[in-house]
């Protein structure tokens, strides 16, 4: 990771809310994925101290941030990119892609290449929480890594308070640079990326 330039964001923010799904079997694949050796949520410098200060803004106001997943490695998209392709693996479609052949999952939600393995892309959703207790999760109106257009994150088919849900997301997230996937609510990318160019392949330890 030190090679790679990767920092593990709780080195900035000891004690962000992390449920790093691919690290454990709560995910699409329903098996821990490939590169995931621990449930740690890594970043390039830059991107690591852009949602320091998302998480910062976001305490000042009575809510935090929970990390579905950062950084990933070249071989989890891999791992991702071969149960696709098994047509006799379906354990997760009433979860995951009810509505969906999983032939359709290739392409606009299953790439070959993820700009998570540059570093600088993260997954995440907004909590809210009690003056010194709780938080729970807002109601964004699917779970993360739902493949429906109901994800999208300007979707008519959601209601207009989860919609004012991701509204709120995005823009704790803009204030510092991270910029929407519009076809899901949780996937944001620092903008302008600082190693577009670069891939990286290390397993998280």
């Amino acid at each position: 990771m030190q090679e790679a330039n990767l920092v593990d964001i709780r080195s900035l923010v000891p004690d962000i809310a992390e449920d790093i799904r691919y690290a454990g079997d709560d995910n699409f694949v329903g098996v821990r994925i490939d590169g995931y050796g621990a449930a740690r949520c890594y970043l390039v410098p830059a991107a690591a101290e852009a949602l320091r200060q998302v998480e910062a803004g976001l305490r000042s106001q009575g809510m935090r941030l929970e990390l579905f997943d950062c950084y990933r490695p070249a071989r989890a998209v891999r791992h991702f990119v071969r149960w696709a392709r098994d047509m006799g693996d379906q354990r997760t479609k009433p979860a995951h892609y009810p509505s969906l052949d999983k032939r359709q999952l290739l392409g606009d939600y299953i790439a070959p290449v993820s700009g998570h393995s540059r570093g600088a892309t993260v997954d995440l959703t907004l909590m809210r929480c009690e003056p010194g207790g709780d938080c729970v999760a807002l109601d964004m109106g699917t779970d993360f890594d739902f493949f429906d257009p109901r994800a999208n994150t300007e979707s008519p088919l959601v209601t207009a308070d989860q919609r004012r849900n991701r509204q709120l997301l995005s823009a704790a997230m803009a204030r510092s640079g991270f910029r929407n996937y519009p076809q899901e609510w949780w996937h944001y990318t620092l903008a302008p990326e600082p190693s577009a160019a670069r891939i990286f392949d290390v397993p998280i330890q």
